[in-house]
């Protein structure tokens, strides 16, 4: 369509009746003219919005174009009279082949679709559902994304995956989509996932999968590059819309405008955005950032702002968001909220304030509210992460509950599951981790440490029928590879390394007794305790790896968790032994050698991770540093000793 037409009344020409006080105020105005000198101005958005209306269909006087544009009756009429001297319109308000090559420049061309991450604050959906697969009303979130995107004529439609990729296949024979996947989504924000589709974007819509649109959002004409905010404020928002219609950052807390995530993007904003994520994807500063943050420049967006109501788009980032959206969705019948419901006495409903916690290396765990009954109150619900399975024996970790529990060193289960792993316990306020940089933390933590080491019951150390075996898991890790070789060239040479500590550790080691094996920084939570040293009480917890092994492992273990350099480990083991008059040589040595062979370890337990899509970034690569870098270490002090590597040491180990 190039022209509206409108009918003529009275025998007057339509454009005067229908606008008759604009007409007369641009009489005499030279058209022509005016086009020419306008042909490369910017139009501002109430010009563009003004237009696409008129493009859309005629209209019978200002008042209904004002309804239709959002904008006041001033606004367009000056908006008009400067469409007109622009030469977008002519002196009958009808568009120009001006205007025609405007909607035929900025027209979409294709979408890409965000559907790669795990939605972290889904849970506890998420275990087995990708976002995008999220249902309201029977309908997938997808799904109803890519119908409204053919509706408006865009077939081009490519969708990132990542987090369950394969699940996402269907759409390529259902819907003629592409997939492209994003290969870091695990450690990285979405910057990577419109990365993997960067060479897609020119007149591009850029969609999130967790939208649901009540109204089809995509246009079959577009004038201008937008990103789309509701018409609420929502705290979480660092962005609001101010009176020129820019979207401009706010300070943190202060709240605006709630950003839904779609955008369409077009002209030299398409091109900006473009290099933009090429460059900040290959920059690891940008590895925890959304992809909008290749939309700002000094702190306000080159694109524009498109309002919408907040009922007519809503993000989907939480269950409750759900339950809210469409109560009697199917996805809503967790397993764990059915587990916390039978358990606590309440009902679905009951459980509020559901609120994904940080991820753990092995777990995923989310806070709640059971906001009535006898058991009201808030709580943490352990849920396993992906493998866990494999890694985990429920029944051992069941066991050193039954042994610890009511002891003081952990916070007490209200509920555990040996089957699956479902955990739940009372939710402590003010908790906060051990800071493994903080000497006064470290003093209290390594004196808890000793305190459990050295508990006695009966003039026994604790013990349970089960023991953590270093070289055992050495390769039992390994067999999770399925075959598949290291990703580390000299693997094999490391292990054998790590092996041939093996006599030096026999001949040191404590007898067996209950171990943590995971007694890392993060496993030591300080309570406020009024009473207590400090004013803060500690307790040990995630006691999943708990076993019979030499206490000395815990030592180790805390250390490489924290990626402690040599005089920290150093500094750490004269703090856990001060007590005792200091640490011997001989008992050093052996820790150094727990220190390369724990690496060992972990990175082989890293290596399985990765292969189910789990990155644990420089993490990974410090633990396998330990098992070759320690290794040297703890030889040389076992030469200092007088206790040589039996053999010699191999010489390309050094």
């Amino acid at each position: 369509m190039v022209y509206n037409s409108v009918k003529k009344s009275s025998g007057q020409r339509a454009d005067r009746f229908l606008f008759p006080a604009l007409f007369t105020k641009i009489k005499g105005v030279d058209f022509m003219k005016a086009a020419d000198k306008s042909l490369h101005e910017h139009l501002t958005k109430q010009e563009s919005d003004i237009l696409y209306e008129l493009y859309k269909e005629p209209f019978i006087n200002q008042r209904i174009l004002s309804e239709t544009s959002g904008h006041s009756l001033g606004v367009v009429n000056r908006s008009l009279k400067r469409l007109i001297a622009g030469g977008y319109l002519d002196e009958h308000i009808k568009l120009t082949r001006q205007s025609q090559a405007l909607f035929d420049a900025g027209a979409p061309r294709n979408a890409v679709i965000l559907a790669a991450g795990f939605g972290m604050r889904m849970v506890p959906i998420n275990m087995t559902t990708p976002k995008a697969f999220l249902e309201v009303n029977g309908e997938r979130l997808i799904d109803r994304l890519i119908t409204q995107l053919h509706e408006v004529g865009i077939g081009d439609i490519t969708v990132v995956v990542g987090f369950m990729k394969d699940s996402f296949e269907y759409l390529i024979d259902e819907y003629g989509v592409k997939l492209a996947y994003a290969a870091d989504y695990a450690r990285t924000n979405n910057i990577h996932s419109l990365a993997a589709a960067v060479g897609k974007i020119g007149n591009t819509y850029i969609v999130p999968c967790d939208i649901w649109c009540d109204r089809n959002p995509f246009r079959r004409n577009e004038l201008y590059s937008w990103y789309m905010v509701s018409d609420i404020i929502d705290e979480g928002s660092d962005v609001r819309v101010n009176r020129k219609m820019e979207l401009v950052k706010v300070p943190e807390k202060s709240g605006g405008n709630g950003m839904i995530g779609i955008s369409y993007l077009t002209g030299e904003e398409a091109v900006t955005v473009a290099d933009r994520i090429s460059r900040f994807a290959a920059d690891p500063a940008y590895d925890s950032k959304f992809w909008e943050e290749a939309l700002y420049t000094d702190g306000r967006m080159i694109v524009r702002a498109r309002v919408v109501h907040a009922a007519d788009v809503v993000e989907i980032n939480t269950y409750e968001q759900l339950r809210d959206l469409d109560s009697d969705s199917d996805q809503l019948r967790s397993d764990a909220l059915q587990t916390i419901a039978e358990n606590l006495k309440c009902t679905a409903d009951d459980i509020v304030d559901i609120e994904v916690l940080k991820k753990g290396m092995t777990n995923r765990s989310f806070k709640f509210r059971v906001s009535r009954g006898d058991n009201a109150g808030k709580y943490i619900m352990r849920i396993p992460g992906e493998g866990t399975d494999k890694l985990i024996d429920r029944v051992q970790e069941a066991e050193v509950f039954s042994v610890i529990s009511g002891l003081g060193f952990c916070d007490d289960p209200v509920f555990i599951d040996p089957s699956n792993g479902y955990k739940i316990t009372r939710y402590i306020e003010g908790v906060r981790c051990c800071d493994p940089e903080n000497e006064d933390d470290l003093r209290i933590c390594m004196r808890k440490l000793r305190s459990f080491h050295g508990f006695r019951s009966g003039g026994r150390p604790l013990t349970v029928p089960h023991t953590f075996d270093l070289f055992e898991r050495i390769d039992f890790y390994e067999s999770l590879w399925n075959g598949a070789p290291s990703i580390y060239r000299d693997y094999e040479r490391t292990k054998a390394n790590c092996r041939r500590l093996i006599p030096f550790i026999e001949r040191h080691r404590e007898p067996f007794q209950l171990t943590h094996i995971d007694a890392v920084p993060d496993n030591f939570l300080f309570e406020p305790d009024p009473n207590a040293e400090g004013g803060s009480s500690v307790q040990l917890t995630d006691w999943e790896y708990a076993a019979m092994q030499d206490k000395h492992v815990d030592i180790a273990m805390f250390c490489i968790y924290s990626m402690y350099g040599k005089e920290q480990i150093d500094r750490l083991i004269d703090i856990y032994f001060e007590e005792e008059g200091g640490c011997g040589k001989a008992t050093r040595a052996k820790i150094y050698c727990y220190v390369a062979v724990c690496g060992l370890i972990w990175s082989n337990w890293c290596e399985y991770k990765r292969n189910l899509g789990v990155e644990f970034g420089e993490y990974s690569l410090y633990q396998y540093r330990y098992a070759k870098d320690h290794f040297r270490y703890a030889v040389s002090l076992m030469e200092e000793i007088g206790e040589p590597l039996e053999g010699g040491e191999d010489s390309a180990g050094r």
